[in-house]
């Protein structure tokens, strides 16, 4: 059984180069007889059995009968759920050996796929060729002499023609319509598991074969043993009683590991930001709601009044944001988000923009209402002039002790218009006045975080970096500057952003937190996963036009400079200083990209922005990126030899996994093996599939390993951070909340005692335990020299109690200990702490984590 990642690395690189050896130029029959013998070849089919079915490999066996092997690659075109499809796939054996495969992704799309391969396992991450017309179907193709290719399709503008680089990177469609005949789309059929398909026939070696069949029996394997659960433990471990074992730490065997190891990962995702990090209480307060945030929503979502609400957008407050309320006699009132929760005897920072529309005796009166109708707190307005002007009061709930809880927190906020004409009314606004450090982010919510003690903070995303389609990447600059003059943007995640959480706040709380900023800005291409643009082309679009890079490129080199520039000579330092802050952030990290397909369009771009970063910012550490999964993923291949080339603008590679808890248990060696000179690593986002116990119990595992390699994984996040309950667009998360509490996982347990004790140097230490599987039993010993402090981390994820003698370090009667166990089906667990009561023992109870401080 192909149990490791290195095993099966070293297996399929020895199958490789054996297979590609025998293989040759063997593509047809004669050629290849002549060369291994009619014995040593065997005949393969190649074909797709269904559109959501990826292409598949079928071998005739001595039967005569075909046999299906396995899926080689599916597409990864468009969006997930409607997309995703391969339709009418050819494949060609190429002259070096190589294999291309072309398809069409649906029957209107302005592109067909590209994929490339050198032994029919590893593909590279596909390209979508964009065309002059739509709806490009059948595409088959031919190689030239020169090693070129030719690539013909169907389209409703007749049969079009297109040449292929001998590479597979570049496709140029020709300008008139191709004349080659119909005939040519004659295809092979072969007959797989009683259904009749077209495809491509091939003759190869048997040692090929073989090493394809190979692959998929290490990849089931692998498959098996991820799938194990602690569910099954009662019977797995049923004779298993009480257990000693015995850690040996070995102070010969130290080494300088990453001071920033365990960080947090933001991304507005679940209502992360508004309506829960950022303390707004008012939503859509900007006006701004409409159909492309979240279907059926308006400039007037989540405000109500009897009558219909009057938007407007002449002479707006902001051309960011045009759109605004007209008020006349009508109530207007605001639901909050799921309700307004406020607390007795508590203030309230009420603020809005308005003016007058052919008046001058407008009034308004503004007043926070309880769920039973009592007024709870108000103020009055006269307003003045016919120009844009800001007003601002405090609110100050009344106490009453016979309140009902439920009316607090499901407040609305009401404006009453008096006075004859009427009043524009925009920015409408509500925080607490007690704010996280006075800096407007929910109190609760940002202590739960700082209470981890991240070294970084990433954000502000994940897919919402990198956007649905060209026109949705995120740009920093539109989150910075006065509020009203931010420019709101749909969310990936399908509803609206009002960029009130915007980089100057995001680097702000890093500051508070004592946490490294680390943004990561979308490598010129949005989200693979992107819907169709008005052409009908999705996923990455080709990216940013190659025209628009440079001033792409500057985007983040005005981002290092607002960040870190002297205002004095810097009109984004300027910026900075205006808005409160003239001392610089010291920004250090900077990712670019976010799990993207790494296609062609990708790596252009991407090597385009970070050559301007490092000639100009030589110091900043550039993180790339491997895209969404670990492992044998295309994208993870190729993102790795693409940083690995240009590791000098390339200093580490963000991966991204979420796996089962069994896969995070048995492959607790992932790591040992990178290449230590080559870029970092940081595990950008990662977590267990469960919101239990078990979850933070394998998450436990694996940090103690990550920590034995934490002299080249720099840094790693759990993601996601924050989820509002109700709104769930991700599960599972680290925090949830609802507008009044705050819920941590056990995930959150082991995050925090990994990162709250953490260390700059790692000591090797082993475990003997006779007789239990060694997945199961974990021990971690870190230090830090700024305090001298020394860590000593022991997971327990048996069923039984397990007495451990610690051998090589001293831990003396008293040592503090810090942990959390219980059921790995508990959702909740607390931290617990005790003593050492024996000189160099420690009793792990049942699935537990131990921290012991010395």
């Amino acid at each position: 059984m192909f149990t490791h990642q290195l095993k099966m690395k070293k297996l399929l690189s020895f199958l490789a180069v054996a297979a590609v050896a025998a293989i040759g130029n063997a593509q047809s029959v004669k050629p290849a007889y002549s060369v291994l013998g009619k014995d040593t070849i065997c005949q393969v089919f190649i074909y797709s059995p269904g559109d959501r079915a990826g292409l598949h490999l079928a071998y005739l066996d001595d039967n005569d009968r075909w046999q299906d092997v396995g899926q080689l690659c599916s597409s990864d075109y468009g969006r997930w759920g409607s997309e995703k499809r391969m339709y009418h796939p050819f494949v060609l054996h190429a002259s070096d050996g190589t294999w291309r495969a072309v398809w069409s992704v649906n029957d209107y799309a302005p592109c067909i796929a590209a994929a490339y391969s050198e032994d029919l396992i590893t593909w590279r991450p596909q390209d979508y060729p964009q065309m002059s017309v739509q709806g490009c179907r059948k595409p088959i193709m031919f190689q030239m002499e020169d090693g070129t290719f030719d690539i013909y399709f169907h389209s409703d503008k007749g049969n079009r023609y297109v040449h292929a680089s001998n590479d597979f990177r570049t496709f140029k469609e020709d300008e008139e319509p191709s004349t080659i005949e119909d005939v040519v789309w004659t295809r092979d059929t072969a007959t797989v598991g009683g259904k009749h398909y077209e495809g491509n026939l091939f003759d190869i070696p048997k040692l090929h074969l073989s090493y394809i069949n190979d692959y998929f029996r290490a990849l089931g394997a692998d498959g098996i043993m991820s799938s194990e659960s602690m569910a099954q433990d009662s019977e797995r471990f049923k004779t298993l009683t009480g257990l000693k074992a015995r850690v040996t730490v070995d102070k010969a065997q130290t080494k300088a590991i990453s001071d920033k190891l365990v960080g947090v990962f933001f991304e507005d995702i679940s209502y992360a930001a508004d309506g829960g990090l950022y303390a707004e209480l008012i939503q859509n307060r900007d006006f701004e709601y409409n159909e492309r945030d979240h279907k059926g929503w308006s400039p007037s979502t989540a405000w109500h009044s009897p009558k219909p609400i009057k938007i407007a957008t002449d002479n707006p407050l902001s051309k960011n944001n045009p759109h605004y309320a007209v008020l006349a006699t009508d109530t207007l009132q605001n639901e909050g988000w799921d309700g307004i929760a406020v607390k007795s005897s508590q203030q309230y920072a009420f603020s809005f923009y308005a003016r007058n529309l052919g008046t001058d005796k407008k009034q308004l009166q503004v007043a926070l209402v309880g769920d039973d109708g009592r007024e709870l707190a108000k103020a009055k307005f006269k307003l003045q002039g016919e120009g844009w002007t800001q007003y601002r009061a405090l609110l100050s709930v009344k106490a009453d002790k016979n309140a009902p809880t439920e009316s607090l927190h499901n407040a609305r906020l009401v404006i009453v218009p008096k006075g004859e004409g009427e009043a524009a009314i925009d920015m409408v606004s509500l925080f607490p006045q007690d704010t996280y450090k006075g800096h407007g982010l929910r109190k609760d919510l940002a202590e739960t975080i700082a209470a981890l003690k991240p070294k970084f903070v990433r954000f502000p995303g994940g897919c919402m970096s990198h956007g649905d389609g060209l026109d949705n990447i995120y740009h920093w600059h539109h989150t910075i500057g006065r509020p009203e003059d931010r420019v709101p943007d749909r969310n990936i995640w399908n509803y609206h952003q009002t960029r009130g959480l915007g980089f100057y706040e995001y680097f702000q709380f890093c500051e508070d937190i004592g946490a490294e900023p680390l943004p990561v800005l979308a490598a010129g291409v949005p989200c693979q996963n992107s819907s169709n643009n008005a052409c009908g082309y999705g996923g990455q679009q080709g990216g940013i036009p190659m025209a628009d890079m440079p001033a792409y490129c500057q985007e983040f080199l005005n981002l290092i400079e607002w960040a870190n520039g002297d205002p004095a000579t810097s009109k984004w330092a300027k910026m900075r200083a205006d808005a409160g802050h003239p001392a610089p952030f010291h920004l250090k990290y900077i990712g670019v990209g976010n799990e993207d397909i790494i296609s062609t369009p990708f790596e252009e771009r991407c090597l385009m922005i970070c050559k301007a970063i490092k000639e100009k910012y030589p110091d900043i550490i550039v993180c790339g990126t491997a895209g969404p999964f670990h492992y044998p993923s295309a994208d993870y291949i190729e993102g790795w030899k693409f940083a690995k080339e240009h590791h000098n603008i390339i200093d580490m590679v963000d991966e991204h996994y979420y796996e089962s808890t069994g896969w995070f248990m048995n492959h607790l060696d992932y790591y040992d093996h990178y290449d230590r000179k080559g870029p970092k690593v940081y595990v950008g986002e990662y977590a267990s599939r469960t919101r239990t116990l078990e979850s933070a119990l394998a998450e436990a595992l694996f940090l103690c390993h990550v920590e034995r390699n934490a002299d080249v994984v720099s840094m790693t996040s759990y993601a996601p951070l924050l989820a509002k309950d109700g709104h769930h667009n991700w599960n599972p998360d680290l925090i949830y909340f609802d507008n009044t509490a705050v819920t941590t996982t056990p995930s959150y347990e082991t995050q925090r005692l990994f990162s709250a004790y953490s260390g700059d140097h790692y000591t090797a230490s082993t475990i003997t335990a006779p007789d239990v599987p060694a997945n199961r039993l974990a021990s971690s010993v870190v230090s830090d020299s700024k305090t001298g402090k020394t860590y000593l981390r022991l997971v327990n994820a048996l069923p039984v109690e397990v007495d451990f003698e610690v051998g090589g370090l001293s831990i003396p009667t008293g040592s503090r200990i810090t942990g959390f166990s219980g059921l790995p089906a508990d959702k909740k667990t607390e931290t617990v702490t005790s003593s050492v009561t024996k000189d160099n023992h420690i009793s792990l109870p049942p699935y537990s984590v131990r921290n012991i401080e010395i």
